[in-house]
């Protein structure tokens, strides 16, 4: 589970002291809350407001890790607290904010290590400052790993283990690792979550889900983060990544599709020792890439491992629809001639027609075929085009396929081209799924590896020929054959609905009961354009007979006669000067008015 050069994390230097203090600073200022939030206070109603207090809907989820009112309101005054005393009011930089997330926990570290991938809700300094929170966090006590393997399985872990190595090799904000052999003499790694972890990341997502519910609610077209699609993206895969049997079925599953690859491998789940809060697995002895100068003396050739890495990533998206989601340094170890992928807590699934959608879009970018561009897009989403609006599409993507397209793939901003294209989808009311942009969250993760320590290899290259060459010719005139025949099959019975159509149509016409409805895409506003000006000549031909009838009336002295004046000449006169004004007034009004955007 780890490179021979890393270093215990008891070991390394860290920050933490400080952030440790601030936590120990909120956490005293538990005692403090007393009454504030008695039913009836102000602060109460203020919590209430929120949702703080559960709902229907999550009151399954709070029973089953035992959240109640009393702890949420301690646990939301914590982090006030900490958010106070980095002194959010007045703005954060990149490192503060790195610092205040890891004080607050392991859920917000989760939540920046989601942020650190997402370009297009923070700017670059505060992504990369957030890449940092993958580092190691502070070890827990060893005599806490061993009550809570004790506490697992039942039974004295001498019974299971040989020997337990109590310096960790490695330790996250979630779990940590040991090094050990079992009674049988294998030699394992041991991942132990963090105890009351599970409890600490469902009370903080149910807090967070509930502000950013109300942030929606209160500000929904003032967001700059869309802070609600990040807690939602936390809260989908909350559940899987703190339960540790998903990573166990998760590695099986990945072992079994490394068999054909002499060169991909990943460690061996035990699975009768696994269990929801341990994982043990295969211990793997190897160097990670992120010491490419160790490869190089060990005899690697970066190259090779950059592309074989690549292209096999492209088989997990794109062929087999099953792949590790998390492809960073630390993730990937090479080992007796292997690339060995650990850590598949997550993990990502493509569906047939997904994966079909993700090809065609590619291929889309390298012809720069807009169009093409578009269909994917919509597919994506599950609706289908507007009329009104499928022409702006258009043109924005001409606008992002005019720069990303007719750059040569090894200048190919991956990043900037899935930001670009994401930020888009949004602005058009295009929902892509999560499972894509998960795909692009991997990829853009894998493309920043390669970048930092294998420069010579180009990924959207080695992907673009995976998916020329992946078909023998065999398969690929079989598939061309195959849908040939469901296009086929799908055009004749297009052409007898259509045949069926005419004839009742034909019937109707011959009975004088065909009615036509017309509409032209992007004629509203010219229709409406003639209507009023068609109005104002219809007002304007009365206007002119009331003049008109008006001094008849009046130069005939027609009765009744007040003060020597026709009282219904008056009357006329009246009536069309004032709408006369109306006229000049609504012609001014509507030629002043801004267009609508």
């Amino acid at each position: 589970m780890h490179d021979e050069s890393r270093q215990p994390a008891a070991s390394q230097p860290s920050q933490r002291t400080t952030d440790a203090t601030d936590a120990s600073a909120a956490a005293s200022a538990y005692s403090s809350y007393g009454n504030r939030y008695a039913p009836g206070s102000a602060d109460a109603e203020v919590a209430e407001l929120i949702g703080l207090f559960g709902s229907r809907r999550n009151n399954a989820f709070a029973e089953r890790y035992h959240l109640t009112r009393r702890n949420k309101i301690k646990r939301l005054w914590q982090i006030a607290r900490i958010a106070n005393q980095f002194d959010v009011v007045h703005g954060l930089t990149p490192v503060k904010m790195r610092l205040m997330l890891e004080a607050l926990g392991p859920t917000f570290v989760k939540v920046g290590q989601i942020l650190s991938m997402r370009s297009e809700m923070l700017p670059q300094a505060f992504c990369d400052e957030l890449a940092k929170l993958r580092a190691d966090a502070d070890p827990m006590p060893y005599q806490t790993v061993v009550e809570t393997l004790s506490r697992e399985y039942g039974r004295p872990i001498g019974e299971v283990f040989a020997s337990i190595d109590p310096t960790p090799l490695g330790s996250a904000s979630l779990a940590q690792v040991h090094r050990a052999t079992l009674v049988t003499g294998e030699d394992v790694a041991i991942k132990v979550q963090r105890p009351g972890v599970r409890e600490t990341m469902a009370q903080d997502v149910s807090i967070m889900r509930s502000i950013a519910r109300l942030a929606t609610r209160v500000m929904p077209n003032a967001q700059v983060v869309d802070l609600g699609g990040v807690v939602e993206e936390l809260w989908d895969t909350f559940e899987s990544e703190t339960d540790f049997l998903v990573e166990a079925r998760n590695l099986a599953e990945f072992k079994r599709f490394c068999q054909p690859y002499a060169y991909m491998d990943c460690p061996q789940p035990y699975m009768d020792l696994c269990t929801e809060h341990v994982v043990v697995m295969d211990y793997v002895d190897g160097i990670s890439v992120s010491h490419p100068e160790q490869l190089i003396a060990a005899g690697y050739d970066l190259k090779e491992i950059g592309t074989k890495l690549v292209d096999n990533y492209a088989t997990q998206v794109l062929d087999d629809g099953f792949f590790h989601a998390d492809p960073h340094p630390g993730n990937i170890i090479i080992d007796g001639g292997q690339i060995v992928l650990i850590d598949l807590g997550m993990t990502g699934r493509l569906n047939a027609k997904t994966r079909s959608v993700l090809k065609q879009m590619i291929f889309a970018v390298a012809k720069q075929d807009s169009p093409a561009l578009a269909d994917g897009l919509l597919r994506f989403a599950g609706t289908e085009a507007d009329a009104a609006d499928y022409p702006a599409l258009l043109a924005d993507l001409d606008t992002i396929v005019a720069e990303y397209g007719t750059v040569d793939l090894k200048e190919l901003d991956l990043a900037a081209f899935v930001t670009a294209l994401t930020q888009l989808a949004q602005r058009h009311g295009i929902e892509v799924p999560s499972t894509v942009t998960t795909v692009a969250r991997a990829l853009v993760t894998l493309e920043g590896l390669l970048d930092e320590f294998i420069p010579d290899v180009n990924m959207i290259e080695i992907i673009s020929e995976h998916i020329a060459t992946s078909k023998s010719l065999d398969r690929a005139a079989a598939d061309e054959a195959k849908s040939l025949t469901i296009e086929a099959h799908e055009a004749l019975h297009g052409l007898l609905g259509a045949m069926s159509e005419t004839k009742v149509a034909a019937r109707m016409l011959t009975r004088g009961q065909l009615r036509v409805n017309l509409e032209l895409a992007g004629a509203e506003e010219p229709m409406r354009k003639l209507s009023d000006m068609v109005n104002r000549l219809t007002m304007a031909l009365i206007v002119v007979g009331l003049y008109v009838g008006s001094s008849i009336v009046y130069f005939a002295g027609v009765p009744p006669i007040v003060f020597g004046i026709p009282v219904v000449g008056f009357m006329g006169y009246l009536v069309a000067f004032i709408l006369s004004v109306w006229i000049v007034f609504d012609i001014n009004f509507k030629g002043r008015k801004p267009k609508r955007r």
